[in-house]
């Protein structure tokens, strides 16, 4: 193998692809990255098992040949290099890649491209595009609300719907639930129904945003594997096998009192009462109380903690309905407050023991549910 290619170039690539590096693995080869040059272009391959992720660098390649070295410590050696040209070469019968940059000489031991897990092919089964800010926006506002212990690895995931002419995705963790809506590119004749690691989609958001064109998305005939298309990067992944809980029954069909309030001012309250509400296991206590005659209602947020001290802050809202209660955990106030780009929320809420219900002002494609907490009054 020999080849040259920009340090620049070749460094994007690698933190693109290191990702998908394995840092606890039976399997020692995992935490290599496959070096292949073929063509014009130096292919680049990681996997934790799970998922893999190839990116494909601009190269000037004078022989073909394939070695796989350690990413992390290729990585970082060049990250160091000045943005200058990289002659990289490999000796045939040698597992030793040598590395050459104006002053700058290196070798690093590899071992044999053969011995590296194959990248699923999927070449069968249904594909879709879809609008890379849309798909970017909704894996925001949902991957949060995804578990992050084992336990019931179907929580581990997002609910991935699509039909006809529209891609839902759904997180829930036992204590909130996200459901995002958003239109695909091109129209799926039949449904089709995934679980998708919150992983494989969190790596894919990463590399969102500097992509202009629609993304690809094809799930296998088996429904075990789906693969996405960027430019000049490809992610392949396992799905979670298993069945989602039905959410739409812990969506509230109706409530008593919805409050309309600007995100920046409740954010900022929200993040000043979390200074104490951390004190007492993070909840914050909402009274929304409607405005008398002509005047704005407001809600009022209070955190309280026994050996620290206390905090109450209010907000100006537009309040329907009649006086209301809730208690929140502040930290998934915060997390979907954070997620939503518009400027008001509506929050509806029926009794304090009920969800907490989270819409956007001005879209009708997000909503959040919040479980309670429950709290004297």
């Amino acid at each position: 193998m020999k080849l040259s290619c920009l340090q620049e170039n070749l460094s994007k690539g690698l933190n693109i692809v290191g990702r998908s590096v394995a840092t606890r693995s039976t399997l020692p080869i995992t935490q290599n990255v496959l070096l292949a040059a073929e063509q014009s272009q130096l292919k680049l391959v990681t996997t934790n098992l799970e998922m893999a992720t190839t990116c494909w660098v601009g190269a000037k390649v004078e022989q073909e040949g394939a070695i796989t070295i350690p990413a992390r410590l290729l990585t970082d050696f060049v990250n160091s290099l000045p943005n200058d040209l990289i002659e990289i070469t490999l000796s045939p019968n040698s597992h030793m890649l040598e590395f050459n940059s104006g002053r700058i000489h290196a070798h690093i031991n590899g071992i044999d491209a053969e011995d590296f897990p194959p990248t699923p092919q999927i070449n069968n089964g249904v594909t879709t595009h879809i609008e890379a800010d849309a798909l970017r926006q909704g894996i925001t506002q949902v991957v949060f609300a995804a578990a992050t212990e084992e336990s019931r690895p179907v929580l581990a995931g997002i609910n991935t719907e699509f039909e006809n002419e529209q891609l839902k995705l759904v997180a829930a963790d036992g204590y909130r639930l996200a459901l995002h809506k958003m239109p695909l590119a091109s129209t799926i004749e039949q449904q089709y129904t995934v679980i998708i690691p919150a992983r494989t989609l969190n790596e894919l958001n990463h590399l969102l945003g500097n992509q202009q064109d629609p993304v690809e998305i094809t799930i296998n005939e088996q429904r075990s594997q789906v693969l996405f298309r960027l430019k000049n990067v490809e992610i392949v992944s396992q799905l979670i096998q298993g069945s989602f809980p039905d959410y739409s029954q812990v969506i509230p069909k109706s409530y008593n009192t919805r409050a309309v309030v600007d995100i920046s001012e409740f954010m900022r309250v929200a993040k000043m009462s979390s200074v104490f509400a951390r004190n007492a296991n993070g909840i914050i206590r909402l009274l929304i109380t409607p405005g008398a005659d002509l005047n704005a209602g407001k809600i009022t947020i209070s955190a309280q903690a026994e050996e620290i001290g206390d905090n109450v802050s209010e907000v100006d809202a537009l309040v329907d309905g009649e006086e209301a209660k809730i208690a929140f955990n502040v930290k998934y106030l915060s997390d979907v407050l954070s997620s939503i780009p518009q400027s008001q929320i509506a929050l509806e809420v029926s009794t304090p023991s009920s969800p907490g219900v989270i819409h956007p002002i001005g879209v009708d494609n997000y909503v959040h549910v919040i479980m309670p907490m429950f709290v004297q009054w």
